[in-house]
């Protein structure tokens, strides 16, 4: 994986990225469990989030290094 990578002269960290890539699709994964009413079956709503954030993120980190290998 590269350690970064130059967006108009400004390197990024990859990571950043990624994180807010996995923002990105923790929202949208959000709202259609919002709405499906996932959420009643969920003890405490803001760590099942960071849980679902954390697996998205390493999700794309780990896509990221076997698209490169």
């Amino acid at each position: 994986m590269p350690g970064e990578f130059s967006l108009h002269g400004v390197f990024v960290p990859t990571l950043l990225g990624l994180m807010l890539l996995a923002y990105v699709l923790n929202s949208g994964l959000r709202m259609l469990l919002q709405r499906s009413g996932a959420y009643r079956l969920v003890w405490h709503p803001a760590l099942f989030n960071l849980a679902l954030y954390g697996i998205v993120l390493g999700g794309l980190f780990h896509l990221l290094r076997w698209m490169q290998s």
